[in-house]
């Protein structure tokens, strides 16, 4: 098996209020958009992030864990500099996450700080100077 992640998905509430937080908001392209289902960004070279309305994602996968509280995942999104976080932070902000924890500098060596998005997945924005870090930068 090859050693890759083709699509990422994700269950959420509303469709159209992820649309207006990641197209609106933040200014990403959708490369698919059904309203109601589903909403689709490529989001690197053979990467999707997939938004799925929630009660479609439960009939074909089954209910999520009952946790309760911050969704056990997070994603990232990697800057060249740490203006680079400070600027999407704020663009997140604008775009209306109530949730967003500024970016400090980490015991790693990197600068981050985290976004919600309206399903309170939380998005990691960093800038990380390690070999890592800098080979997913585009």
């Amino acid at each position: 098996m090859d050693q890759r992640v083709s699509f990422i998905t994700l269950a959420v509430r509303d469709i159209g209020a992820s649309r207006a937080f990641f197209v609106d908001g933040l200014g990403w392209e959708s490369a698919l958009d059904v309203p109601g289902e589903v909403l689709m960004f490529k989001v690197a070279d053979k990467v999707v992030l997939s938004l799925w309305d929630a009660d479609h994602f439960e009939a074909e996968i089954g209910a999520p864990p009952s946790w309760g509280g911050v969704p056990p995942v997070t994603l990232a999104h990697n800057c060249a500099t740490k203006a680079g976080v400070d600027r999407v932070l704020e663009t997140a902000r604008l775009a209306g996450s109530d949730q967003v924890a500024a970016a400090v500098e980490r015991e790693w060596g990197g600068y981050s700080g985290y976004f919600a998005d309206p399903d309170g997945f939380r998005w990691e924005v960093a800038y990380n100077p390690g070999e890592i870090g800098q080979a997913v930068l585009p």
